[in-house]
Formats: C-alpha cells, structure tokens, sequence
C-alpha cells in the first residue's frame, strides 16, 4: 500500500474515531439528564394505583407519556446547559491548548450539540407533548374495540388534524407578513423551512415570555431566598412571639379536643384545623430562627441579599451597556454562525472571570424567570406539588421549562450577557437581524427590571420601617357606609 493510501486511511480512522466519541459524550450526557429528569418527575408526580387487570391499559399509558416528559424534560435541562458549557468549553480550550485530555472538547462537539438540542426541541414541542396530553385523554373512537391501539389511533387523528391546523394557520401568517411569493412557495418545504419556521415563532414567544416573566422574577427571588434563609428583624422579641404562638397554639388544640363530633359542627371543626396547623408552622418557623446561629442569622441573610442585588445590578447594566453599544457598533447585533472558532479568544474582555461571570448570570437568569414564570397569576396553577401532580400538569410543565429553556441562548444573545454567537438553526430566525427588535427588547428588559425593583424594594422598605416601630399593631380605623334599606 502506498504512502498517500495510508495517510488517508489514517485519517478516515481518526475521523471515525472521532465521530465515535462524540457520539459516546452525547449519549452520556443525555443518558444523565435523562436519570436526573426522571427523579424530578417522579418526585412531583401522583401516586396513580393500578390493581385491576382494567387498569393495566391506563398503567401503559401513564409510562408511556411518563417517559415522554421526562425526555422532554432532559431536552430542557440540555437547552439550559448548551449556552454555558460552550462558554466553559472557549475557556477551557484557551487555558489548556494542548493538554491530551481536553481534546474530545472541539468545535465539531458544540455544534453538534446544539444541533441536538435544536433537533430534539423540536420533536418535543411539535409532536411529543402533543401526542403525551392526546394520549391521555384519549378513550378510543365510539364503536371500536378498547385498548391501546384504540387509543393509539384516536390520538393519530387528531394530532394529525392539528397539525394540518396549526401549519395552515403559519401559512396563513407567512402570506400575511412576508409578500414575497417565493417566501410562500418555500414553506412547502417542510423540513428545510416549515419547521424551522414555526420553532422561529415558538422561539420568538419563549423570548417575549421571559421578558415579561425574568424582571418579575428578579424581584420575587429576594421574596424567596428570605423565606428559605433565617433573617434578622429589627426591634424584634424572639421569645415574646414564640410564647404567644405557643398560647394561641394551646388554646386552638383545646378547642378542637373539646368540641362535640356533631355533623352541624363540620366546617367550624375545619376552619379551626386550619388555624392550628397555621399556628403550629408558624411557632416551627420561630423555633428554627431561634436556633440559628447569631453568624447564621447576622450574616447569612444580608450576604445572600447583598449577593441577589449585585448580581441583579450586574444584569441591568449589562443590559444597558449593550443597549448603547446596539447604537454605535453592527457587531453587538446577534448573529448565527456555522463554525464555533473554539479556544481562539475569550468571549469576555475581562477573560476566564468574565466568562464564568456570564455563566453566573445566565444561570440566575434561567432561576429567576422560572420563578417569575410560576409567580404569575396565569401561571400559578401550573405549579407543581409534590406527589400530588397529575400528568396532565406535569405535561403542561414540561412544555413551558422547553419553551422557556429554548429561548435562553436567544434571550442571553440578545440582552448582551454573553458574546458567543448562536450555533446552528439557533441563528437562522430572521427577526433576530431586526435592529428596532432586538433594540426595543433591550429597552424594555432594563425599564422593566427597574421598575420591579423599585417597587419591590420601596414596599420592603415600608414594611420593615412599619414593623420596626410596631405600627402594624395598632388598629385599623373602620368605616362604615349606610347602605339604603331593602324594601320587602
């Protein structure tokens, strides 16, 4: 064999051996997600008792669109992490170059990843959870004969019927929007252009949903961590509340033992139930500050606000630094490339410090949109409780983590937290080359942000200054309004 035979041969072999690996990584990344995501769901799911031979079709269905959602969920974990295990990946590349054991991290790598994450999102939103949510509810057509096969088919139909509804109702937006005849013509093209078309217009809704769902996210995060952390209270008597709490616990529990079991006396029974097992979680709560620490409770609470509130100036003047900086440079405008230039230049001008600053702050953000998303009052109702959530919620959860989780790379491109350009389909979407777009978005984010933290820190202001000087125990005046007398 011949020299030139050999060289190619060997570099077939790398290739290969190359490709081989990066399937490995892929496969063990995703089969960790996967596991993780799965004792997630299992957590806040409902207990559902299949003992009948009947209910062995409804255990099927209850695993089947199980594993549905957890895969989906994996998808969301995935979505979360591509942004930032890119950014790890850059500098990990410029600090090491040419170490032995951190060459599997390549440009071939990351963009196949996010090809991945791009590819499986679609599969999630357009027929996965679709088919989980119609597979549950489905019973088989009238007349047919009951299992999963009837089942299967009833759901068949009608995804199918909604999907020829929902790529009609594209179409029509497409025509409507875009006049360009050739534009119209491309969306028969499904694969090359419908699809990547419609996940533009999921993309474009996941990024206006954490816009809306981030600033107050921002603001319920202080809200949260002081619930989760013991914090100190001014002019404040531990031991004088925990007493009281403990009479009042007293008091109800007497009741409630000496009250007759009458059927007439039911709903005051309840009512005073709820007040005891109100009282007694609210004398635990004063136990557990009465135990901390003096460093836990002097320390741990202003350290962990003092850390939310630079993190959260931190966001807002990148934001405005990048909202400027839109005015006077095209480059800041973001942008899709087909080639990752791995380990050639931080993405940050401050360097491995900036770089796991953006990380940070990406993951803060993903935190606190979640939040703001679950504090929503059209939201609410999606949140999960643990082992008492149906699936049809936990459905309706994984569909809004995907579409949140999908539009982080974007949103995080867009507000200027990271300099990495959008790998792959992630930066085919043509309102992302928008200037009044993506400038507008900008602007909204900081006066939104801003607005929210105003608010919330001016009312935790009042609060505090109100409960300080005990003017929460005076009495409210009370007014009364003569109503006019009802004629019989």
């Amino acid at each position: 064999m011949e020299p030139a035979e050999l060289d190619v041969l060997g570099l077939r072999e790398q290739l290969f051996h190359e490709r081989v690996r990066e399937c490995l990584i892929c496969t063990l990344l995703f089969a960790s997600l996967y596991i993780l995501s799965h004792f997630v769901i299992t957590c806040f799911k409902k207990h559902a008792d299949f003992a009948t031979v009947e209910d062995d079709e409804d255990a099927a269905v209850d695993r089947i669109a199980l594993s549905m959602c957890t895969f989906t969920l994996a998808v969301s974990l995935g979505a979360v992490l591509l942004l930032p295990f890119s950014i790890l990946t850059n500098e990990v590349l410029l600090l090491f170059p040419h170490s032995y054991y951190v060459q599997w991290l390549n440009g071939s790598l990351i963009h196949g990843l996010w090809n991945l994450v791009f590819l499986f999102s679609n599969l999630s939103l357009v027929f996965l959870m679709p088919f989980a949510y119609f597979f549950t509810e489905a019973e088989g057509f009238a007349g047919s004969k009951k299992g999963i096969l009837a089942r299967v088919y009833e759901t068949f139909v009608v995804l199918l019927l909604l999907t020829l509804l929902v790529l009609g109702m594209v179409w029509v937006a497409s025509a409507i929007v875009d006049e360009d005849t050739g534009s119209r013509e491309s969306l028969y093209d499904l694969w090359e252009y419908y699809l990547p078309y419609l996940y533009s217009c999921i993309s474009l809704f996941g990024v206006l949903l954490l816009l809306l769902c981030t600033p107050v996210g921002l603001s319920r995060m202080f809200t949260v961590t002081g619930k989760l952390l013991v914090k100190p209270r001014l002019l404040e008597d531990l031991d004088e509340q925990l007493n009281c709490t403990r009479f009042e616990e007293a008091a109800l529990s007497h009741k409630i033992s000496a009250s007759p079991t009458s059927c007439w006396l039911n709903l005051s029974a309840a009512v005073l139930q709820e007040q005891f097992l109100a009282i007694q979680s609210r004398r635990l709560a004063l136990e557990l500050r009465r135990c901390a620490s003096p460093w836990q409770r002097n320390l741990g609470y202003p350290l962990a606000m003092l850390c939310l509130l630079a993190l959260t100036g931190i966001s807002v003047l990148v934001v405005c630094f990048h909202t400027l900086e839109l005015l006077l440079d095209d480059a800041a405008m973001p942008r899709g490339i087909q080639d990752a230039p791995l380990g050639q230049v931080s993405f940050s001008i401050f360097g491995s410090f900036g770089a796991a600053l953006q990380v940070v702050l990406i993951f803060y953000l993903m935190v606190s949109s979640v939040v703001g998303f679950y504090s929503s009052p059209l939201f609410m109702r999606l949140l999960p409780v643990r082992q008492d959530t149906p699936m049809t919620k936990i459905i309706g959860n994984c569909v809004s983590l995907l579409v949140l989780s999908s539009a982080l790379p974007i949103f995080s491109r867009m507000l200027g937290i990271t300099r990495f350009d959008l790998l792959g389909d992630f930066g085919r979407f043509n309102w992302l080359g928008n200037f009044y777009i993506v400038f507008l978005y900008n602007m909204l984010f900081a006066a939104l942000t801003t607005l929210c933290l105003v608010k919330k820190f001016t009312w935790a202001m009042r609060a505090e200054l109100i409960r300080a000087f005990g003017l929460h125990k005076l009495p409210l005046p009370v007014t009364r309004t003569r109503q006019p007398s009802k004629l019989c």
